[in-house]
């Protein structure tokens, strides 16, 4: 059963804000690469469940496992949404000087296009920037159990619509 084509937009927008912000902190933890277009994610991430599917029915040589691992960084695959993940790059970010749009709206906000923050709205665009700056504090639930269900309550709380340039053109 494959997912709404709604959610695999949502994943592409994630991809692409994970890919802006990363680009803004900058240092090491920039991506490498252009950013994908919608159709270059697609074939990627088609790939990438490919093998996950193969690696799940018969397991992967080193090779292919590579491949998935690198795919999965390339696509900043559970970026926003993976504890682990979102803690190694928090780190990495503060390693790299950090960056304001890692803790003010305003500053995440700067990361949208003019056109998207317009087709947003206001109230959107505070969404928007709830929702990713809440995703951060799955970081913080490493330490704190409890902290992770209220982190996941503000996280589905102020999940945003489909606003991206690159999926309205």
């Amino acid at each position: 059963m494959s997912a709404p084509v709604s959610e695999m937009l949502r994943e592409y927008q994630e991809y692409v804000l994970a890919y802006r912000l990363r680009r803004a902190v900058g240092g090491r933890v920039t991506p490498q690469g252009e950013q994908l277009s919608l159709a270059g994610y697609a074939a990627l991430r088609l790939e990438r469940q490919d093998l996950a599917r193969r690696l799940v029915r018969e397991g992967l040589d080193p090779g292919r496992m590579r491949r998935l691992d690198a795919l999965s960084d390339q696509l900043m695959f559970g970026f926003w949404l993976n504890p682990s993940e979102v803690a190694a790059f928090l780190r990495a970010a503060i390693r790299e000087g950090g960056h304001p749009a890692l803790g003010h709206p305003a500053a995440f906000a700067a990361l949208l296009t003019p056109a998207e923050r317009a087709r947003l709205g206001e109230v959107g665009v505070a969404q928007v920037c709830a929702h990713h700056l809440a995703c951060f504090a799955l970081a913080a639930p490493m330490m704190d159990p409890d902290g992770l269900q209220a982190a996941w309550q503000r996280i589905e709380a102020t999940r945003p619509p489909l606003f991206l340039d690159e999926l309205s053109a």
